[in-house]
Order: structure tokens, then C-alpha cells, then sequence
């Protein structure tokens, strides 16, 4: 563990970097098949590994930005973590059974979920932050 500015903020922008460069990919796998090689089942496959290969360097870089932080800033970031998961997976289930009991008329899209566990996330963060100010 190292807790040293220089280390978390290398730390920091490795995972922005990898985010930055997992949001592409994922744009790539969503957007490509269609607009960009005519649904070729092969290059779709290749992207798809190539997707979830960079998500899972990306999840390894958030794991190691974790372990450069120290105690508090970690406690902070799992405590915004665990709420964002919690809510997310309630929230989820909840929200796909809206449309299965007919009480939505459209189809629940997986971005209004991923949308919601990056803004309760961040709202943790700032929470947790101005508790232990």
C-alpha cells in the first residue's frame, strides 16, 4: 500500500485513462456491428472479447487505485461503492419488473441503470468527503 499524492494520483489517471478507453470499446461493440462492418458475426465476437478484456484491466486498475489510497479515502470509496451497488441491484430488479407487471410502458434500458449507480457513486463520494472534512 502506498498512500502517497504522487502514487493515488498516477493511480487515478491510469483508471481514467482505461475508463476513457472502455467507453470507446463499449461504443465500438454498440455501434460497429451496425455502422461499421455489416454485423460480420466474426469481427463482432473479436470486438466483444476485446470489450471485455479492456473492462476487466479496467476493474484491475480500479482495484489498485484502491489499494493506493489510504484508510479513510478507501473507506470512503467503498462506502460510496456499496451504496451504488445496493441501490443499483434493488433499483434494477425493480426496475425491470415495472414493465413485466405493466406498470411502464417502455422497455427498461440497462444506461438508466448505469446512470443511476455513477450518480448515487458520486454522491457518496462527496457525502463521504464532507463527513470526514
Amino acid at each position: 500500500m502506498s498512500d502517497t499524492p504522487t502514487q493515488i494520483k498516477k493511480s487515478t489517471n491510469y483508471v481514467f485513462g482505461w475508463g476513457i478507453f472502455w467507453v470507446f470499446a463499449t461504443a465500438g461493440v454498440a455501434f460497429g456491428p451496425k455502422n461499421l462492418w455489416n454485423f460480420n458475426t466474426w469481427i463482432t465476437i473479436i470486438a466483444v472479447v476485446i470489450h471485455v478484456g479492456i473492462g476487466l484491466v479496467l476493474i484491475r486498475a480500479l482495484k489498485q487505485n484502491l489499494l493506493a489510497m489510504d484508510e479513510l479515502h478507501r473507506k470512503i470509496h467503498l462506502d460510496a461503492m456499496a451504496w451504488s451497488l445496493g441501490i443499483g441491484l434493488v433499483l434494477g430488479c425493480t426496475y425491470e419488473m415495472l414493465e413485466d407487471i405493466k406498470l411502464i410502458t417502455f422497455q427498461p434500458e440497462i444506461p438508466h441503470l448505469i446512470l443511476t449507480m455513477c450518480l448515487v457513486y458520486v454522491a457518496g463520494v462527496i457525502q463521504g468527503i464532507r463527513k470526514y472534512q
